[in-house]
């Protein structure tokens, strides 16, 4: 007698889209990446798990410099950092961006060149701006008037540093309105009123960016190489880079004109889009360097300005589709029309559903299922009603404890925003590359949690 069974479904090349290049399934559930089946990582490391696949770090770093050959292109260090991003980054000819002395002396210590770091933050502390002094940081972002005085003060009258100022465009982009950073109604940058802000009675406001700027001139110590501006974060048109172009030329023509400044340098920032479920769109990144470099050529021609070298920061768009976690399921709840599928991380692990109800696409992998599948919610395991990592996804109805739930498109984001909460320890991060698997950073143990722990 033959018993007859449900076809057991491979994974799409559309499904796969999301996911590193060098993913594949070569028998049904057995998802590999870079020659290595995810679930002997999870098997290897414990789970949660951080994989990331070193190869399509390397690969869309060196995509960034052939779009823009011209530009000067610096890693995000916020969306990931440990030493082996540092030295991958380094190796393929990219600069840093980074926001704090933490992501500064990890870079500098890792042995990246101090010289090719860019320090961002709207508040630096004094032990910010110190050890960007003390290392030789290649440029510091000025974020607000205040940090003139202070970083002109711990330069000294015989010292010399290069500095951008942060302009505020006017321009709102990006994937939700915690993320949108190019508008005067944030705590980023200094406005102007040459990019067309204006009171609520139609009178234009300070322009507290052309104001730094004319108090930089007067220190001699500070260099000012450029203007700055970022606009927000998963952006996936091109139309605001461009609009950002024509605001902060317009804005360089002023300058010339109020002090004879021809700046050299245009750093545009990043939030460059990608896609976390397959259909969904992401930033067309032959179009953004063809359309603004032909953008930036004609506003300085009409305005009569030199072309600047163009900076650009991306970071999400260089190690998140790179990144996977993977977790082992421990309960399956069925509440009413709801099932709920809780696994060992969450919210501790990725807050972004959490922070900015973004969607995932998990999977199951390390087993084949012939079972059709059914809207579940993959919640975390933490005590919070909005631990959810993935709301109403598809998934075999046969899930059960033990099983394996892969998430791609991890690789930003995650562990460089997780958390102690319920001290349950932050994951691991592991690489992989033809066909093996390393350790960059060790789970968090509760004995660290204990050492930092030192008093009753």
């Amino acid at each position: 007698m033959t018993t007859l069974h449900e076809p057991v479904v491979t994974a799409t090349p559309a499904e796969l889209s999301v996911w590193p290049a060098s993913t594949t399934e070569p028998r049904p559930g057995a998802l590999t990446v870079s020659g290595v089946p995810l679930a002997e990582v999870a098997d290897r490391f414990g789970t949660p798990v951080y994989v990331l696949d070193e190869n399509e770090v390397r690969e869309r770093c060196r995509t960034y410099r052939h779009a823009f050959p011209d530009a000067e292109v610096l890693y995000a260090a916020k969306a990931f950092l440990c030493r082996a991003m540092v030295h991958w980054t380094e190796e393929e000819g990219l600069g840093l961006d980074v926001c704090s002395a933490g992501e500064l002396e990890l870079a500098v210590t890792t042995g990246f060149p101090p010289e090719r770091i860019v320090l961002h933050g709207n508040a630096k502390s004094p032990h910010d701006l110190e050890a960007a002094l003390r290392l030789g940081v290649g440029r510091i972002v000025i974020d607000s008037p205040s940090e003139i005085a202070r970083l002109a003060a711990a330069v000294g009258p015989g010292g010399h540093q290069k500095v951008m100022v942060r302009v505020v465009p006017g321009i709102s982009a990006g994937g939700h309105e915690k993320i949108r950073t190019g508008t005067d109604d944030q705590k980023f940058g200094l406005s102007s009123p040459t990019l067309g802000f204006a009171r609520a009675g139609g009178a234009p406001i300070d322009g507290y960016a052309q104001h730094a700027i004319a108090r930089i001139l007067d220190q001699p110590q500070l260099e000012l190489t450029g203007l700055h501006c970022h606009l927000g974060s998963q952006i996936t048109s091109v139309k605001p880079y461009l609009a950002a172009v024509r605001r902060l030329v317009g804005l360089m023509a002023r300058l010339h004109e109020q002090h004879g400044l021809i700046l050299p340098e245009l750093d545009l920032g990043g939030g460059h889009g990608i896609a976390y479920r397959p259909g969904e769109q992401a930033l067309d990144l032959t179009a953004l360097a063809r359309r603004v470099r032909t953008e930036l050529s004609d506003a300085c021609a009409a305005a009569g300005l030199p072309v600047p070298r163009l900076v650009i920061e991306p970071g999400r768009a260089i190690v998140g589709p790179a990144g996977i976690a993977v977790y082992r399921v421990l309960a399956v709840k069925r509440t009413g029309e709801h099932t709920f599928v809780a696994v060992d991380g969450g919210m501790s692990d990725n807050p972004r559903p959490a922070l900015y109800g973004v969607g995932y696409a998990p999977r199951l992998i390390g087993r084949a299922s012939a079972a059709p599948t059914a809207p579940v919610t993959v919640v975390g395991r933490h005590c919070e009603a909005g631990d959810v990592l993935a709301a109403d996804v598809e998934l075999p109805a046969d899930l059960r404890p033990g099983d394996l739930l892969a998430v791609p498109a991890a690789g930003a984001y995650h562990l460089s925003m997780a958390s102690g909460y319920n001290l349950v320890g932050r994951p691991p991060v592991t690489a992989v590359r033809d066909g093996h698997a390393r350790l960059l950073v060790r789970r968090e143990s509760l004995e660290d949690i204990r050492r930092r722990d030192v008093g009753l």
